[in-house]
């Protein structure tokens, strides 16, 4: 998935045609012989065939250059020539309905509320009165009252007109916030969250932990056992060192271990990044990692740290030119993330907000043993899926396929749903795949995720299928409700997980194993169709 620069400046989507919007076809490829629009989806009738095919085209710049985590939907100017404002515009709000149901369902207080107010005239006479009209919209469902009141409520009517009025202004806002983000990552990522990790923070578990991790010979299927429903903070960064393999099991040459591999990782360095003789191929590795890292959270402040870019950038090239099979891909450098996080949280101590951290107050030795510590764990994490990251990125391919039949397998209904509305899954899960899913989960939980990962005996790789599959049936009732192609994608690529917590992994990760249990053993639906 490695992007790659566009030969013609002029037509390149970033720089210069800030018309065009990647997400959402063209007003122009929706409309066939005669100015017939194409692709729509009227009340009884699905897309067109070509829906997807022109999706595609419609975006195939964007997906070029690898950059949309800086396309902001809201800023985009000069759209109404290319791309239907009315159909925007419900492709928008139905996804909005369908966010707002699963966190605002049943509180009315928060429902926005329209009121107009039309007052008699002359005539209506001396006793007229003023007619209220009031358009309540709650969960997408609008009723109209019309209400009669008398002139002495008048004063009444105006203030709770002002007060609706108010009320609109707040949830506009809301709404306009939310599509003010970066599409592909639609939450802000919070670097720790305490409330989040109430549900691994238990006296009992550190007890169990402390137990398994100070024995002179590690348990390790005890210590997977354990860490399958979450970790500790505290307890975190060792054990992710014992599950990576990076650590040995025997207690008495762990710190040896890792003394060596920390200085080797010092060779590395100086043996692949500080050269000036670089080939063109390891000159164009390190150029589109350096455009990448930038890129990465560009909303929170410690990723913007010079100091943390280095390291990134060290870690990233490093590990390409020890893999040539597979070289630097985007969304690798996603992958670093995590271990990253871990391995500071434990070096600033786990009580501390990650959010101000300012890495030049940490000295040279805790930073480099951050940075050694989370490129020998990552280059263990992904010997298990560096397939999915060779020419073509066939291992994703194939998963992408997997998941595919297994959902049709599942769940019928949600499958010939999405496929008659021109849906690909190859569209949406790809990323999934490609990133493990952090791009769609806050950073918190996604650490949570992989404590599970990590503890899979037989590797995650196979997991992560079930997983992508329960995170689809989880969003199953929102899906079902959107009715065109747009709405679909906007709903798949902007999935509203921005207020999940380790508790909502673990139901995700408890259903990944139920499908795991019960479709494993009938591998059919994993090989593909001739």
């Amino acid at each position: 998935m490695s992007s790659s620069s566009s030969s013609d400046a002029g037509s390149s989507f970033w720089k210069n045609n800030s018309g065009r919007i990647p997400g959402r076809p063209t007003a122009a490829s929706r409309m066939g012989p005669g100015g017939a629009v194409r692709g729509g989806s009227g009340p009884g009738g699905p897309s067109s065939s070509n829906s997807f095919q022109d999706y595609q085209e419609s975006v195939s710049d964007a997906w070029d250059l690898g950059d949309d985590e800086f396309c902001i939907i809201s800023g985009t100017v000069d759209t109404s020539a290319r791309i239907s404002k009315k159909v925007s515009q419900s492709a928008a709000l139905n996804v909005i309905k369908t966010h707002r149901s699963g966190g605002e369902r049943g509180r009315m207080a928060t429902a926005a509320v329209e009121v107009s107010v039309h007052r008699g005239g002359a005539a209506m006479g001396a006793g007229g009165g003023t007619t209220v009209t009031v358009v309540e919209s709650l969960d997408g469902l609008k009723i109209d009252r019309s209400i009669e009141r008398d002139d002495e409520d008048e004063k009444t009517s105006d203030q709770q007109h002002q007060n609706y009025e108010a009320l609109n202004h707040v949830n506009e806002n809301r709404y306009r916030q939310r599509f003010h983000a970066y599409p592909g990552r639609p939450q802000l990522l919070k670097l720790s969250s305490n409330v989040a990790s109430k549900d691994v923070e238990c006296e009992s578990k550190y007890e169990k932990f402390t137990n398994i991790l100070e024995a002179p010979l590690l348990n390790l299927i005890a210590l997977k056992e354990l860490s399958w429903s979450g970790i500790p903070r505290r307890m975190r960064a060792v054990t992710w060192r014992l599950l990576s393999g990076y650590l040995p099991t025997s207690l008495e040459r762990r710190n040896t271990v890792l003394e060596r591999k920390r200085a080797d990782y010092k060779k590395l360095v100086q043996q692949y990044f500080h050269v000036d003789n670089r080939d063109e191929t390891q000159q164009d590795t390190y150029r589109q990692i350096h455009i990448d890292v930038p890129r990465m959270n560009p909303h929170v402040s410690l990723f913007q740290q010079n100091l943390v870019q280095e390291m990134f950038e060290r870690i990233l090239f490093i590990w390409a030119i020890r893999h040539p099979a597979s070289g630097y891909v985007q969304g690798i450098n996603d992958l670093v993330t995590p271990f990253f996080i871990v391995f500071l949280q434990e070096s600033v101590g786990a009580e501390k907000d990650l959010e101000q951290c300012q890495l030049g107050a940490l000295s040279l030795e805790q930073r480099d043993i951050i940075e050694a510590d989370a490129f020998w764990c990552l280059s263990k994490f992904l010997d298990c899926i560096q397939d999915n990251y060779i020419f073509a990125q066939l291992g994703i391919q194939e998963k992408v396929n997997q998941l595919k039949e297994l959902i049709q397998r599942i769940d019928g209904t949600l499958h010939r749903h999405l496929q008659a509305h021109g849906v690909d899954y190859l569209q949406f899960s790809f990323r999934w795949m490609n990133n493990l899913l952090t791009r769609e989960l806050p950073l918190y939980c996604t650490i949570r995720l992989w404590d599970t990962y990590l503890a899979e005996s037989d590797g995650f790789a196979v997991f992560q299928l079930y997983v992508c599959a329960a995170f689809l049936l989880h969003w199953r009732e929102q899906l079902l409700q959107e009715k065109d192609f747009q709405g679909l994608m906007l709903l798949l690529q902007n999935l509203p997980t921005h207020s999940w917590m380790d508790s909502h992994i673990g139901v995700l990760v408890a259903e990944a194993f139920r499908l795991k249990f019960t479709y494993a053993d009938t591998p059919k639906h994993l090989e593909g169709k001739s």
